[in-house]
């Protein structure tokens, strides 16, 4: 069988040919998301403060903070809690089903009382099997709500905690199927994609004990709240780094016109969930990025990038729109057609982006723009006379580190085309003395002096660019005035052996003993 995952290294833009470029990050970006996710947005695992049927007697605190104190006196009745919901289950008179719901309610009110909640105290006090029996099937949905609530604030604890949620993800999974009420579905659904969200072992759990097929039948309708779990549960499900949960999702039957009536229709909290989708989606399995990019899913996630001014959802639509422009090189060229009105439209939302106070849109935008810059003549001329090339130009020089690496992408590929049949790229010329002459290449040579193995690579090739492609062989002159020389010789012994003689050879090559003779 083929493997459906994209290449999980990056390409070099400058030295390879234009044809391996495109899809190269998409697999090192799905890894990292993840990451990022967790830090900036606190996405991957999640509390539940209020119940999805709007419930929830907590009241909000101003300080989630509890003391010692406090501490110990909620894990004291926590302890009391699980021993209350014993009694309850075993009790079987007159209100019998009533006392249970009142002892699961009070359980999960303990559990949803602060941001760190008494997890461990519900665990020792042996809380998980009780939790299961209360799952069982015939159960009222009051019963199986709390229950399912209880359990979803469990797993969104330490890793360890997560793992105590195995016995009951059978009954969570069997309460996504159609003959459960919202409510209960969407409950249980919150806590899968809390145990999900732990890691790569417990997602291969649920995939194999069949979590993926319900969960996508919960997005093909027009139920937001629900649709909303459902697509955050799905994006921690099938983010990887295994390929197979991503095709299989996109399989399912309605999927797709699902995800593209949500991107189109839905209010913006929605759309951040199934965006995020699809940027797993389009990172992971190359057979979903096909299917998305034959659809109309370029073209409605240029709509929300030009109409939202949300970080949340600008976010995974931008890492989407980068995706499947990554994709292939049908993309850019079947798809991105210069002088189409979506070519335009990717374009402009990429410059809205590069404006943005916000540092995360800023480098996606600049990393959309290399993989296009990467594609066909037509593709460079394009970003080349658009309002990017002096947006980019100024970022290569103020910017944060990580972004001016983006830029240089973007840049760097601008000036050359497949590679000669001397291994070295194609330049062209134009780009590349404009983008000297408008002052890229102190940029490029302050990469050189980076500690960064990748980013002073790029600015090693892009000096020689200059150097070999610089009309009336200006090009040794203009890197000398800018100290690119004291830059190079750095590397005279340095540890990698690629930078050391790459450095080595421009140096000997254009400023050996014969350098400045004639002047």
């Amino acid at each position: 069988m083929a493997d459906d995952s994209p290449a999980s290294h990056r390409r070099d833009p400058i030295k390879s040919s234009v044809g391996n470029v495109a899809a190269q990050r998409r697999r090192q970006n799905a890894v990292t998301v993840g990451k990022e996710r967790r830090e900036s947005l606190v996405r991957a695992k999640r509390l539940c403060r209020v119940g999805p049927s709007g419930d929830g007697d907590v009241p909000g605190e101003e300080n989630d903070m509890v003391t010692d104190e406090e501490g110990f006196l909620l894990d004291a009745q926590t302890s009391s809690a699980v021993e209350d919901l014993k009694s309850a289950i075993a009790y079987q008179g007159k209100g019998a089903m009533q006392k249970r719901v009142n002892a699961l309610r009070e359980l999960r009110r303990l559990l949803s009382k602060s941001e760190f909640p008494p997890v461990e105290a519900a665990l020792k006090a042996g809380a998980i099997p009780l939790l299961v029996q209360c799952l069982s099937f015939g159960s009222p949905d009051e019963q199986l709500l709390e229950a399912a609530w209880c359990l979803t604030n469990i797993a969104a604890g330490k890793p360890e905690e997560t793992k105590a949620l195995l016995p009951a993800l059978p009954l969570l999974i069997a309460h996504l199927g159609e003959k459960s009420s919202l409510p209960v579905a969407e409950q249980c659904a919150w806590a899968l994609g809390n145990v999900a969200g732990e890691g790569e072992e417990l997602r291969n759990v649920l995939l194999s004990q069949g979590a993926l097929p319900p969960l996508a039948r919960m997005m093909l309708p027009n139920k937001g709240s629900t649709v909303r779990t459902a697509a955050w549960a799905l994006s921690n499900l099938i983010k990887g780094p295994n390929p197979k949960a991503a095709t299989e999702l996109i399989k399912v039957d309605g999927l797709l016109d699902a995800i593209l009536r949500h991107l189109r229709k839905s209010d913006e909290e929605l759309a951040t969930e199934v965006a995020w989708v699809v940027v797993y989606l389009s990172a992971l399995s190359n057979f979903a990025t096909g299917v998305l990019v034959k659809s109309d899913a370029i073209l409605l996630l240029v709509e929300r990038l030009a109409t939202s001014n949300s970080l949340q959802l600008l976010i995974p639509v931008l890492r989407s729109l980068g995706n499947l422009v990554a994709g292939d090189s049908h993309t850019t060229s079947t798809v991105l057609i210069p002088g189409h009105e979506i070519t335009d439209g990717v374009i402009k939302v990429l410059v809205k982006c590069l404006k943005s106070d916000h540092r995360v849109l800023k480098k996606e935008a600049s990393w959309v723009l290399s993989n296009i810059a990467a594609g066909s003549i037509e593709h460079k001329q394009l970003i080349y006379s658009s309002e990017a090339v002096p947006l980019l130009l100024r970022l290569l020089s103020t910017a944060p580190f990580d972004i001016r690496k983006e830029v240089a992408y973007v840049l760097g590929n601008l000036c050359v085309t497949p590679t000669g049949g001397d291994g070295k790229p194609n330049l062209i010329e134009e780009h590349l003395v404009s983008l000297v002459q408008r002052g890229c290449l102190s940029g490029f040579i302050d990469l050189v002096r980076s500690a960064d193995i990748e980013a002073a690579r790029l600015g090693l090739q892009f000096m020689e660019l200059v150097l070999r492609g610089m009309p009336n062989g200006d090009g040794p002159k203009l890197v000398e005035q800018e100290d690119g020389i004291d830059a190079m010789e750095r590397y005279q012994f340095h540890e990698n052996e690629d930078l050391r003689n790459m450095a080595n050879g421009l140096v000997d090559k254009y400023f050996g003993e014969n350098y400045g003779i004639d002047e």
